[in-house]
């Protein structure tokens, strides 16, 4: 798709001030040179669901970004260990999570936390599949939505799971107040501080994912790891036979 056809669907975009990514000043020559692979969540299963619509929304603009972008439906995904790991559903997402070198999380907040659907999906998606991590070294963007005042609840706890899958997160964040206000009637958001600052999130995102992405073995690398590594195949090649 052309710059201007991806720019005629961003109505609410500056074109002056919307700046293609420098590649070369965060990525060296050695570096991956296929489009950044982002992989978009949300929480919510509603008809009209703010949390998709803001995924939405993060998609068009990853997409002008350069980026190549896949978006996980959660409907009909169960609740782990309530199946077995090959349900079709959870494959899915775990392939994804294989496949991406970044990630958008967007939950809603509903009683002061994320939604269970957005937890499950989180859930589901292993620090480690066989020799492959899904997730670690990757980066992360976190944005939430909410029914009624700002607040970030939802974000911070969406960067405490980021942490804890080892994904390098990104400073900045969005969290939508009100989002019943914010888009129109063809469920596109409106112009708005709130929208500039899911702008700024992806363009951050997708600079973190130039950097650092072909690096995460190295990142991953652990002193710990490789310390029982080494425990394990010196306990294997010194056995002595019975």
């Amino acid at each position: 798709m052309s710059d201007i056809k991806m720019l005629a669907d961003l109505p609410n975009i500056d074109p002056s001030q919307l700046r293609p990514i420098d590649t070369t000043l965060l990525a060296g020559p050695d570096a991956p040179q296929h489009a950044p692979r982002i992989l978009v969540l949300y929480g919510s299963l509603r008809e009209r669901s703010y949390s998709r619509f803001v995924a939405e929304e993060a998609g068009r603009l990853l997409r002008w970004f350069g980026c190549e972008v896949r978006t996980f439906n959660p409907s009909g995904l169960p609740l782990p260990d309530d199946v077995e790991a090959d349900h079709p559903k959870a494959q899915e997402l775990r392939e994804l999570a294989k496949w991406s070198e970044g990630m958008v999380w967007c939950s809603p907040e509903r009683h002061g936390a994320m939604t269970g659907i957005m937890k499950t999906q989180i859930d589901w998606i292993p620090l480690a599949l066989g020799a492959v991590r899904p997730t670690q070294g990757k980066t992360l963007a976190v944005m939430q939505v909410s029914g009624g005042s700002q607040s970030f609840n939802t974000v911070n706890q969406l960067r405490v799971l980021g942490r804890w899958m080892r994904m390098v997160t990104i400073p900045n964040q969005s969290s939508v107040p009100k989002a019943f206000m914010e888009f129109d009637d063809n469920n596109r958001m409106k112009p708005s501080p709130f929208y500039d600052r899911i702008v700024d999130v992806m363009e951050e995102l997708v600079k973190f994912t130039l950097l650092l992405r072909g690096h995460s073995e190295t990142l991953t690398d652990r002193y710990s790891e490789r310390k029982e590594s080494a425990e394990q195949l010196s306990a294997r090649v010194n056995q002595r036979a019975i």
